[in-house]
């Protein structure tokens, strides 16, 4: 390894793996260079501050022979006219060095050392002859009375003083010289050295630390397939080759947010068995232009000296973005490493024993000559797992917690539709705090149902007080919610509703539905704004009155038949056309504002649609809760006394039947969570109440309406709030 590159194989100090001998071989030779050449440097360095401190010595030895025996008083002007006018005191010569217009040093010498001491008034120091004064002039009424006393004086130019000269430049050579060795020594230390942030930042994966392994990745059949033939590749490339099989330069992981992307690069780490390199993308980009280019030359020369080799890139849209976009052009820098990257991966030079793994969440956004076969000649899709990955995911997270056993894992998975691992994780981790918390020795389904309502509806706010009023309100309008969810045959089926205060909302009403789902019929979409219009319904029916409990569920039924008329093509009036094209960022290279392709005539049309549409839902809405008002009064009453009710309580009151004896949770008095029927495995509907009007979102950042087949919002639980 040459002095320029990464020193990374240096800090592996264990014996390495069958498949990295070759490199752990060249890393002893070149260390053992590196140190020698280390030493020889070192002793001129040596030598060379020897001589800088003998000669620093020697100045100071000379400057010490100069003034010993040679003592010189300085006195002030006035004790100068007091001394030539003093008759006991005989100046014997006097030195003028002329230093300027009028200006002057005087040295003068007395016959009697007593006579200075007497004018300057001092006892405790030794008697001198000789005295300094400066002159502030020189004019000829001083020269006269010089003349008229018998003193003899000279006037001398200024000369160099070397030695005070010397003497002042000393210490800023001390600290040119000092810096220079600094500087030496800091462009030795390689990696460390304040030259170094040209140097790659990447890290080895060294086999003394935990490996993670595919066995680690539930949910992930697919990809784990794509990538074990890379690593299969690598291990035993002739199996591949002698079919004229080449292996592939580059494979981009793509998917939403924490669904396992990083894991898998882990795995990969831990099953290649060659050297494993990973850095972000963010750690390319610097203030400096051509240092991110720099690092991307330095990271590919190390793979390349110990290949064959894996690069992992974690967030590569960091640096990876597309050429030229964004106000006022592109960004110097982020474009020059892209350049890089690109050259390395497949220019003009071969790059072959390198593989780039690179991870990102928006694909969107990656240049499309970065996306091309010949770089990234893969692009596998780390989606969001179905019920058979969640609960496979949940046995690797559950691996070290001690289960109850009522814990059934397949119920879990059937109630958390589109969780991805890391809300999985998440999941597993509250709901063993929660156990923790209240003393048990193992995790109970009770614990796993209350940490999915904290993880999907919010923490239960219960130092929040309601009014009687506001809280008899909220159970009118969760009612209201769940009336209407119940007689919509499309809707997804009513699971909970719940007047207990989580997150920003009063109340929650959730539903799941019967199977994982992809795309959305549009009766689907028409029964979710009837739910969502229940709500304001049932307040305007039993109180006469409106409230802003219902401002959510207007913003999600307003952006839902916006969809359902301008993305979605559901409606014969405009038929299946798409009209107007989505808010884009602008520093991605979009439009600054909304593109409008269609008209003034078209737009009114389309307002027209979405009103018609919203109040005929409203009207649809109103006739459910009037013709089942005596079901709605009754289920309002049992939330009111219960607070919480499962589907199976909230069909017993709607028959009329008693909910029974209702058994104590932790947080609130409330039924015993029934376990989800096989049936059931998936989620979308949640409604919302007692969000003020400045607070629309969704708790957790969740999406306001389901999308298409290509947007898979059962993984974010619709909330509407009031």
């Amino acid at each position: 390894m040459n002095q320029g590159g990464i020193s990374l194989l240096k800090t592996e100090k264990k014996k390495p793996s069958a498949g990295m001998k070759k490199p752990a071989q060249k890393q002893n030779s070149n260390n053992q260079g590196k140190s020698k050449k280390k030493q020889n440097m070192r002793d001129p360095l040596r030598s060379f501050g020897m001589w800088v401190l003998v000669a620093i010595a020697v100045f100071f030895g000379l400057r010490l022979m100069e003034t010993v025996g040679v003592r010189e008083q300085t006195i002030s002007y006035t004790q100068f006219q007091s001394l030539i006018s003093s008759p006991d005191a005989h100046v014997v010569r006097m030195e003028v060095v002329l230093k300027g217009i009028n200006r002057a040093l005087l040295h003068g010498e007395l016959s009697d050392a007593a006579a200075l001491t007497k004018v300057i008034g001092s006892k405790n120091q030794p008697p001198v002859k000789l005295f300094s004064v400066n002159l502030p002039y020189l004019d000829s009424p001083m020269l006269k009375e010089w003349d008229s006393k018998g003193i003899q004086y000279t006037f001398v130019p200024e000369k160099m003083n070397w030695g005070d000269l010397a003497w002042n430049t000393l210490p800023w050579l001390i600290f040119m010289v000092l810096f220079w060795v600094f500087m030496i020594r800091q462009m030795q230390a390689g990696q460390k050295g304040i030259f170094s942030f040209g140097k790659s930042k990447a890290k080895l994966n060294t086999m003394d630390r935990p490996q993670n392994t595919f066995a680690d990745a539930a949910g992930l059949d697919e990809a784990k397939a794509e990538l074990e033939e890379i690593i299969e590749f690598l291990k035993n490339p002739q199996k591949f080759k002698r079919l004229g099989g080449k292996i592939p330069k580059g494979v981009l992981l793509l998917g939403p947010p924490g669904t396992g992307k990083t894991l898998l690069a882990r795995c990969v780490a831990g099953e290649a068995g060659v050297p494993f390199l990973s850095m972000s993308g963010s750690d390319f980009v610097e203030m400096f232009v051509g240092v991110g280019a720099s690092r991307v030359r330095d990271l590919f020369d190390t793979a390349k000296r110990n290949s064959p080799s894996i690069i992992f890139v974690d967030e590569i849209d960091a640096v990876g973005r597309q050429r030229g976009t964004g106000l006022g052009g592109g960004h110097d820098e982020r474009e020059q490493t892209l350049n890089q990257i690109l050259v390395e991966m497949d220019g003009f030079e071969v790059n072959s024993g390198v593989i780039l793994i690179a991870a990102t969440n928006r694909p969107d956004v990656l240049d499309p000559a970065l996306l091309r076969p010949g770089r990234f000649d893969r692009q596998i899709v780390v989606d969001v797992p179905d019920i058979k990955g969640r609960e496979g995911i949940l046995n690797v997270h559950v691996k070290n917690i001690p289960l109850a056993p009522d814990v059934d894992l397949l119920t879990i998975a059937k109630g958390t539709p589109g969780f991805v691992g890391a809300d999985l994780a998440n999941l597993a981790n509250e709901a063993a705090l929660m156990a923790a918390r209240f003393g048990q020795e193992k995790v109970t389904m009770l614990d796993f149902e209350e940490a999915k309502d904290k993880v999907l509806m919010g923490v239960e706010r219960k130092s929040m007080v309601l009014s009687d009023g506001e809280k008899r309100n909220t159970a009118f309008h969760e009612a209201g919610h769940a009336i209407c969810n119940i007689y919509c045959k499309d809707a997804d089926p009513l699971h909970k509703v719940t007047i207990i205060p989580r997150g920003r909302a009063l109340g929650v009403t959730f539903s799941l539905p019967y199977e994982d789902k992809h795309s959305y019929t549009k009766e689907f979409l028409i029964d979710r704004i009837c739910i969502c219009m229940g709500g304001r319904v049932a307040e305007e029916l039993i109180f006469n009155s409106m409230t802003t409990g219902a401002a959510n569920d207007i913003k999600q039924a307003t952006n839902l038949v916006r969809k359902l008329i301008c993305d979605y093509g559901m409606t014969t009036e405009l038929g299946p056309l798409s009209y107007g094209e989505k808010d884009e960022q602008i520093f991605l290279g979009r439009d600054f504002n909304r593109h409008r392709d269609y008209s003034e005539k078209t737009a009114e049309v389309i307002d027209h649609l979405m009103r018609r549409i919203v109040e005929e839902q409203y009207t649809r809405a109103k006739d459910i809760i009037v013709q089942h008002k005596d079901e709605l009064e009754r289920l309002a009453t049992a939330l009111l006394e219960y607070e919480l009710l499962d589907r199976e309580d909230i069909m017993k009151v709607i028959k009329g039947l008693p909910v029974g004896t209702p058994k104590k949770t932790r947080t609130a008095v409330k039924k015993q969570p029934v376990a989800v029927k096989g049936k059931e495995d998936a989620s979308v509907a949640v409604s919302s109440g007692g969000v003020p009007p400045d607070a629309v979102a969704a708790p957790g950042g969740q999406d306001s309406a389901p999308g298409g087949p290509d947007e898979k919002s059962d993984a974010n639980p619709d909330v509407s709030g009031t």
